[in-house]
């Protein structure tokens, strides 16, 4: 059961890397972060197409990180 977990955190692990480094860039450097980033904070452009497919696997996949952890240190006993 262990080896299983193991083997699927290394699966996961791997495609959020992978998702991650698909989406594209929502800020232009430092000053994108200044001024740009509070718009993409609260919303006021949505995501649409792949970028949207791309943030919602990206969610997916954090959960079933978040999870398969959890599973891995509960049956490392």
């Amino acid at each position: 059961m262990h080896t299983l977990f193991i083997t699927l955190l290394v699966i996961v692990s791997i495609g959020l890397i992978v998702v991650v480094l698909l989406q594209s860039g929502k800020s232009a450097g430092l000053s994108g972060a200044i001024s740009g980033g509070a718009e993409q904070l609260f919303g006021k452009q949505k995501a649409r197409g792949i970028d949207l497919i791309l943030h919602r696997v990206t969610i997916v996949l954090s959960v079933l990180f978040f999870l398969l952890t959890i599973a891995v240190s509960y049956f490392a006993l």
